[in-house]
């Protein structure tokens, strides 16, 4: 993945622009093979100003000569080095154009996958009606109202057809652990209402609910049912 290359990209150029030592192997050169040719000439004027001169007129003119090629050498270097930054814009700017795309072919499959679903999402709306009556009788304190749509444990009709909808439309593990939340929240609720625990079965009926909320948002069905 170029996400995952490009920072290690960018922390072994740096380590190499920033030590001495490294000046001298051939990696730089394959990188930025312009600033290698103006240190290369940088190199061959400290020669030709170390050797004997023949003249002063000759020596100054030899070093201005110098003076000017390196100068243009080190320009072309920092050019390399845009175009080198230019590149690895361009690498990070296909990345993110590559993760929308997938982003939105995953969005389309899953409108498909829930569209061809009405049985299971009728199941989802069923239970979420079940839940709207049962919140309104704990919040009443009506735990014998809340008993007789909840049922005596998690075996009933109504929570299987959630979960068949919940095993068809749960792809990821963030959405899997959101059902496996809402499973173990219901049955607290279940048992919390019939121990006639108002206090417990209130903290249970609310993490069952957001539980199932969470899900719905991270599956895309918060706009497919009514009632949330």
């Amino acid at each position: 993945m170029a996400a995952a290359f490009l920072p290690t990209a960018s922390t072994f150029l740096s380590s190499h622009l920033s030590s001495p030592a490294s000046s001298s192997s051939s990696s730089p050169s394959v990188i930025f093979p312009c600033k290698h040719n103006a240190k290369r000439k940088l190199a061959i004027c400290r020669a030709v100003s170390d050797s004997t001169p023949l003249s002063p007129n000759l020596t100054k003119r030899g070093l201005s000569i110098c003076f000017i090629t390196s100068f243009s050498f080190l320009l072309a270097g920092k050019g390399c080095s845009d175009a080198n930054a230019a590149i690895l814009e361009a690498e990070d700017d296909e990345e993110l154009l590559e993760k929308v795309k997938k982003d939105r072919k995953k969005r389309l499959e899953r409108q498909g996958v829930i569209s061809s679903s009405n049985k299971e999402t009728g199941f989802l709306q069923d239970l979420v009606y079940k839940l709207s009556k049962v919140g309104q009788a704990i919040d009443n304190n009506d735990l014998s109202t809340a008993s007789s749509v909840l049922g005596r444990n998690t075996d009933t009709d109504w929570v299987k057809k959630a979960n068949i909808a919940f095993r068809k439309l749960s792809s990821s593990p963030e959405e899997k652990s959101q059902v496996d939340s809402f499973n173990s929240s219901l049955a607290s609720l279940i048992s919390s209402v019939t121990r006639n625990d108002v206090e417990s079965s209130k903290l249970a009926f609310v993490s069952s609910a957001s539980a199932f909320q969470k899900w719905t948002a991270l599956t895309g069905l918060v706009g497919q049912l009514k009632g949330l």
